[in-house]
Formats: structure tokens, C-alpha cells, sequence
């Protein structure tokens, strides 16, 4: 089983993740929220919610969030949170145990791309949508993001002979604007609108100290040997130059689609 799709491999990574990447993807998380118009009386379903990105920033506008995540201890973290309108749960989001069209807006923040069976995903998403809702999803071009896009531009600059990792099939499936519209509407959604977000990751130089806690989740890493992570290392700080944080500008798209 590749990691991504064992509750397991989350698990050992939440603390980290919601440390490092929760920061970041809030960015984006963000930005769909303001696709959306919710209110106090809006209820709200955050697919694989991580560590509650998105079912934060939701929470403020006072409507009810529901965050699910197969991984009990992502879960975990967002009740640790303690915020009184996201109820957290465990659940796989392949087979949502929720009622058809029980909520306003259904949100999947690079969380239903990552899926063995992401087109099951979708549908479960468009299933509990009401009808007039809305549906949204954000997922990275084909390179990905943050140090996993930084780390392959490396590798491909110093080791040109190596082979990179292999991005999720969703990733590689909606890549592009017109791909992902059209999986959406295979879904049940319809009048999908795409765009393009980019925002950037901000590489603190003094985290190269311990890069295998920055760079650690990807297989673009832990494939490398000591030499070569040394060398990726150096790499990093010639491309800071005298700069103590490097800006990796990162792109995502985000669909807002209707019930």
C-alpha cells in the first residue's frame, strides 16, 4: 500500500504536518472560502481535513463544519482545537456516512486527490451536496507544491539521470483546468469554474539545519543518498543567496462547481 493511502503513515505525520504544511495549504484554503458565500446558518463538509485547515477558516464565518479524515490522529489535532462549530470525525471519505445533500458546501483541500479511488471521492462529495450547493476542491499542477515542486526541480537540475516521484493519479488526472471541470460534472456537479492560485511556501534557510524534517515526506528525499542530500542542501542555500527565507512560488487549482 503506498503511504498516502494508509491512515497509518498520516498519523506518525500529524503533528509535523499540521506544524509545516497546515500553514501553507491554509493559504489556499482561504482563497476557497472566498469562492463561497457561507453564513451562521450554512452547514459545511471538509473532506480529508488534515488537521482542519480549511474547517478553521470556515468555523469563523460561524456555520457548522463537519471535518472528517481517515486518520485518527488528524482528527485528533482539529479537536484539540476546541472550536464549538466543527464536529470532528473519523471517516473515509470514499464512503461518507452521511446523509445525500445534507450540506451547503462540501470542501476538498488536496484532500480527495490523494484517494485510491478519487473519482468514488467526488461523487461522494457531489452525493451529500443539497441541491443549489456548492462543491469545492483545490489540487496541484503535476509538479506539486512547496518542497516536494523545490526538491524536484533540484534533483532534475543535479541528478538529470534520475527518475522522480510518481505524482497521485488525481494530480496527474486534473492537472489542468479542462480535466478537472469535466471529472466534476462526471460527478454530479455542474457549471464547474476553475482557476488558477498560486501562492508562495516560505522556505526558512534555518530549517536546512534538519532537512530530513523538511524535506522528509517525499520519496524524492528519502531516495537520495547522504551525498546527494548534502548536495541538494547546498543547492537550497546557493539558491537563497543572502536571503533567510525562500520564497517557492506554488500553484494550485481551485473549482468551485453547483449542485
Amino acid at each position: 500500500m503506498p503511504a498516502f493511502d494508509d491512515p497509518h503513515h498520516w498519523d506518525t505525520v500529524a503533528q509535523h504536518y499540521e506544524k509545516t504544511a497546515h500553514p501553507f495549504t491554509g493559504l489556499y484554503a482561504q482563497a476557497a472560502i472566498e469562492r463561497v458565500p457561507l453564513t451562521a446558518d450554512s452547514r459545511v463538509l471538509d473532506v480529508a481535513a488534515g488537521t482542519g485547515a480549511l474547517a478553521l477558516i470556515a468555523a469563523r464565518t460561524g456555520a457548522h463544519v463537519v471535518a472528517t479524515d481517515f486518520s485518527p490522529a488528524m482528527v485528533a489535532r482539529i479537536a484539540a482545537a476546541n472550536v464549538p462549530n466543527i464536529e470532528p470525525l473519523v471517516m473515509d471519505g470514499q464512503a461518507l456516512a452521511l446523509e445525500d445533500g445534507s450540506f451547503d458546501a462540501v470542501f476538498s483541500i488536496f484532500g480527495v486527490v490523494m484517494f485510491p479511488d478519487w473519482r468514488k471521492g467526488l461523487a461522494e462529495m457531489a452525493r451529500v451536496t443539497r441541491p443549489g450547493g456548492y462543491g469545492v476542491i483545490a489540487t496541484w499542477q503535476d509538479r506539486g507544491a512547496a518542497t516536494f515542486l523545490l526538491l524536484g526541480q533540484i534533483r532534475q537540475k543535479l541528478f538529470p539521470e534520475r527518475d522522480g516521484m510518481t505524482m497521485p493519479d488525481a494530480i496527474r488526472a486534473l492537472s489542468n483546468p479542462d480535466a478537472l471541470a469535466r471529472e466534476l460534472t462526471t460527478a454530479g456537479y455542474r457549471a464547474p469554474h476553475v482557476e488558477h492560485v498560486t501562492r508562495d511556501f516560505a522556505l526558512e534557510l534555518d530549517a536546512l539545519a534538519e532537512p530530513d524534517t523538511l524535506f522528509g515526506m517525499s520519496p524524492d528525499w528519502t531516495s537520495l543518498s547522504d551525498a546527494e542530500k548534502a548536495a541538494v542542501v547546498r543547492e537550497v542555500r546557493t539558491m537563497a543567496g543572502d536571503r533567510t527565507i525562500l520564497p517557492v512560488p506554488s500553484t494550485a487549482l481551485i473549482a468551485v462547481a453547483r449542485r
